[in-house]
């Protein structure tokens, strides 16, 4: 679920002149904040091709305008797996190289949300499960993350979720070819969000990256980590 989109940029800098990424946050005080921050309300414009989500940047929201009235709103979901160990860790999963579309590419577990599937929530639990055997028995689910749009037309709904260690993943080699995970506090802490840019149209935007040891997080994974972060960390 990771390509190359439009991403806003905000600054960082709190009021007394901090940086947010000051800010230290141990497990429970992390899950506290998305308890009270998060919910499972189900944005209409997960599915309504006439409301375009605002990412509170004007060039990226004109192309997710764009893109909204050239393709088909394609509704999909992810889980954000944060594993409670004594450094919480997110699970990600390498797609297998193989696919036809963002193959070798770091992504949430997740995929299209499927008919069959009553929420959300239930299409990413499933995709967790059917991509690395993810059990739900390991899985505490916090809430919904914002609404995030790709320029493929995907509408992607990140479910946070609080996962208990213990787990055996099983990958399924036909969609992922790896599952690895990254300290939390390496993925939230701005210095490493690093600022990218491609031309679209004519117009050069910016994207985030996450590099990390061999792994190059970027694309839709690295921004939504990155509204994960706002979300959570900054006032």
């Amino acid at each position: 679920m990771t390509e190359p989109i439009l991403a806003a940029l905000p600054a960082d800098t709190k009021p007394d002149g901090r940086q947010a990424g000051d800010l230290k946050l141990g497990s429970d005080e992390f899950f506290h904040r998305a308890q009270q921050r998060l919910n499972f309300h189900v944005p209409p414009a997960l599915t309504d091709p006439s409301i375009v989500p605002a990412s509170g940047d004007q060039g990226t929201d004109r192309m997710w305008q764009i893109i909204a009235e050239e393709q088909p709103v394609r509704p999909a979901a992810v889980l954000i797996p944060v594993v409670e160990r004594d450094e919480p860790t997110v699970l990600l999963t390498q797609r297998s190289p193989h696919l036809s579309s963002h193959a070798g590419q770091i992504s949430f577990p997740g995929g299209k949300i499927d008919v069959t599937d009553k929420s959300p929530l239930d299409a990413a639990l499933r995709e967790a499960h059917e991509e690395v055997g993810l059990e739900g028995r390991f899985i505490e689910p916090v809430g919904y993350l914002d609404l995030y749009a790709t320029g493929l037309g995907f509408r992607i709904l990140p479910t946070l979720a609080r996962v208990r260690p213990g787990f055996d993943l099983h990958v399924n080699p036909a969609e992922v070819d790896d599952a690895f995970e990254v300290p939390l506090s390496f993925l939230m802490n701005p210095e490493n969000h690093q600022i990218h840019s491609r031309e679209f149209r004519g117009m050069e935007r910016s994207y985030y990256a996450m590099p990390f040891a061999e792994r190059y997080i970027w694309g839709a994974t690295a921004g939504i980590l990155r509204v994960l972060y706002e979300r959570i960390y900054l006032p």
